[in-house]
């Protein structure tokens, strides 16, 4: 036996060298730069990331060896999760849906001045949490595969229920708000007609929604436009205060010394999202959402939600590392974690390799390529992006008027990636809106995003369960694990609102009512919930059951926190702070945020009548000059450079099919076309 370990340990030995000799070659490396170079540019615009770049460069692998091949698509794949972090943290969008918890605390390091810091701790987070992914893909391959054969639909059924119950964790000591805004967010993930029965749920006789909200125009909606609203409206930089905002090469060596300081908080979460990636159908868009609430859970005097380093450190050190933990079962077991494995295992069959036991023994040279191409293109990614740190935090520094036109132009671009069709941009203005309201009345707004991530993991992995096992499920030792960390998570969190409400009811002395616009928007989502109740009445009880169920934790929150509000809270300062939706830096009139949202409606109708891309240019150069008063030579320079550089990438390079306006069909002689979708 210790004949045969030996052995196997020197074939492994001898297969990582070899690979990596093979990969010092100088042309595989200038190859593997080529790949992070792309996967740089890539991860910093929004909507696109590592799909599309796969998509893009796998047709250029035809005539590389196995080896050149796999280091262009892994240099590309490994790094569009480092990049990411520069939208994320400097406008409030979400380079990647991965990067969407990152948003919280580096966009409020941003406006705090703090940029150059958030930068520099995300970077080395993300590089160690890389490094740990590619560790793990070397170090368990032949150990997790009972792990992996052992996971049924029960088990990714406990851990959506897990995952949803950082909703607790993520509204701070609101939970309440945080529950009914996760039960929204399994409602919006029930729409369409992908239910049990095939019944359409909730799509209001509309193609778009017949096929699901798409994820990408939500959460930018959700996220990065009520951040470009309360720039655009308050007329700030990103730094709220300029002459606070470094972006020094010490401000940046900070964050990475914040980011080793940390260090334990850094392995705990760079393990814990190449462990949860390593579970199929778990989904990216969830594991950096964990993570974070784990920091919340565990670190302690935090203030996540208003620029703790903590926020932009735990995230990013499992969105790297995921990737590792991806690779597992793509390589291991020839099953895909996520859509961007899906498509790497196209590459893999185009090479002639069979993911499974020959990765193992017969390819094991290649598996180690893997292995060597994520950690060098996270140390090369890594290093790019830290040395251009302090160019990128001064973007802080530009005046709203010329920096919101044209992040609102690329928004819509990259919303409009989601299913390239006009819902994509309805949706975006219309959640824009919701997140800008949530924002206003303190709701904090990443339950729902994971209820929405989660909701139809859940439906789908319960009846599985229930039709295989019955209620059998829940006795499985896995799941039993998994749902006693799930109580101990909710517990505390749900003690502080008592605790919160007891306090503030002896220091009012007793019960008097006070009906706040909060309360009226706590209101109206009971009156959504309720309609959304009666309409569901229709549907078979397998459809409906799970949006039935979102719908009851609706009611039952929401009804409590407005009796809360109505009877317990005094003000502002009495409600109990969550932390995930800071308070604006200014009160906001409202004409001011009819006119910005109208400025998106506007758009909508001209872009309708002309096109996509001419609308872009008019809305980049009339909102500079007329609503932000710019030069007309800015707003033109602006207008052409955006305009032309969207031109060249989504229409030549990615060949987006645009959608159908009046006057490209009044030209073709289609004649009008009035479809939604």
């Amino acid at each position: 036996m210790s004949g045969m370990t030996a052995g196997t340990s020197s074939a492994m030995a001898h297969a990582a060298l070899e690979a990596l000799l093979a990969l010092a070659d100088p042309v595989r490396l200038a190859i593997l730069i080529a790949g992070v170079l792309v996967g740089l540019v890539l991860g910093v615009i929004p909507g696109l990331g590592g799909v599309v770049g796969l998509t893009l460069l796998i047709p250029f692998t035809y005539k590389l060896d196995t080896y050149s091949a796999f280091a262009l698509l892994l240099g590309m794949a490994a790094v569009t999760t480092i990049s990411d972090l520069i939208p994320a943290v400097l406008f409030g969008v979400p380079g990647s849906v991965g990067a969407a918890a990152t948003v919280i605390d580096g966009h409020a390091l941003a406006k705090q001045g703090q940029a150059g810091r958030a930068l520099g701790a995300g970077y080395t987070a993300a590089l160690i949490g890389g490094v740990l992914g590619a560790l793990l893909l070397a170090a368990v391959i032949p150990l997790i595969r009972p792990f992996v054969l052992y996971i049924g639909s029960p088990e990714l059924l406990s851990f959506s229920i897990f995952g949803m119950s950082m909703v607790a964790v993520l509204s701070g000591r609101a939970p309440l708000k945080g529950f009914a805004g996760a039960g929204l967010g399994i409602m919006l993930a029930m729409i369409g007609s992908g239910s049990p029965t095939g019944n359409e749920r909730w799509t209001f006789g509309t193609i778009y929604l017949w096929d699901h909200l798409p994820l990408i125009p939500f959460t930018l909606g959700l996220f990065a436009m009520p951040e470009l609203a309360e720039m655009a409206i308050l007329r700030t930089s990103i730094a709220r205060n300029p002459k606070n905002l470094d972006f020094s090469v010490a401000a940046q060596w900070q964050g990475a010394r914040d980011a080793l300081r940390h260090w334990w908080l850094v392995l705990r979460c760079g393990w814990l999202g190449a462990l949860l990636g390593t579970v199929p159908g778990l989904g990216a868009a969830s594991i950096d959402w964990i993570a974070y609430g784990h920091a919340v859970r565990s670190e302690k005097n935090g203030r996540f939600g208003e620029g703790d380093i903590r926020g932009v450190i735990a995230p990013e050190a499992s969105n790297n590392s995921k990737e590792g933990g991806h690779l597992v079962t793509t390589i291991a077991f020839g099953v895909p974690s996520g859509v961007s494995m899906a498509v790497l295992l196209s590459a893999f069959l185009l090479h002639g390799l069979v993911p499974g036991p020959d990765m193992l023994t017969k390819h094991l040279d290649v598996t180690f390529l893997i292995m060597w191409s994520l950690t060098i293109a996270h140390v090369i990614g890594g290093a790019i992006c830290l040395a251009a740190s302090g160019a990128f935090a001064r973007l802080a520094l530009v005046p709203a008027g010329k920096l919101v036109p044209i992040i609102l132009a690329l928004m819509f671009l990259s919303a409009f990636q989601g299913s390239q069709s006009w819902g994509d941009l309805y949706s975006l203005v219309f959640f824009g809106a919701v997140g800008w309201v949530m924002k206003q009345f303190h709701w904090p707004r990443p339950p729902l995003m994971l209820g929405f991530v989660l909701g139809s993991v859940f439906e789908r992995n319960y009846f599985i369960s229930t039709e295989i096992y019955g209620w059998h499920w829940l006795l499985r030792p896995g799941v039993l694990v998994i749902l006693a960390v799930t109580l101990w998570v909710v517990a505390r969190p749900l003690r502080d609102n008592v605790v919160d409400i007891a306090r503030t009811f002896r220091r009012n002395h007793g019960i008097r009512a006070r009906f706040t616009s909060s309360a009226a928007f706590n209101a109206l989502i009971l009156f959504v919930a309720a309609a959304a109740l009666w309409q569901a009445s229709e549907w078979p009880w397998q459809a409906r059951l799970v949006p039935a169920t979102a719908v009851y934790l609706v009611l039952v929150a929401a009804t409590l926190n407005l009796a809360i509000e109505v009877f317990f809270v005094r003000s502002e300062d009495d409600e109990p702070a969550h932390g995930m939706d800071s308070r604006l830096a200014a009160p906001v009139p409202l004409a001011a945020s009819l006119r910005h949202f109208g400025w998106m409606v506007c758009f909508l109708i001209v872009a309708y009548g002309i096109g996509l891309l001419p609308a872009l240019f008019l809305l980049i150069l009339l909102h500079s000059r007329l609503e932000f008063r710019q030069r007309w030579q800015t707003a033109i320079i602006s207008a052409v450079l955006v305009t032309a550089v969207s031109w060249l990438v989504f229409d030549r390079i990615f060949a987006v099919v645009w959608p159908p306006s009046l006057l490209g069909d009044l030209m073709s002689g289609n004649g009008p076309n009035f479809a939604f979708g």
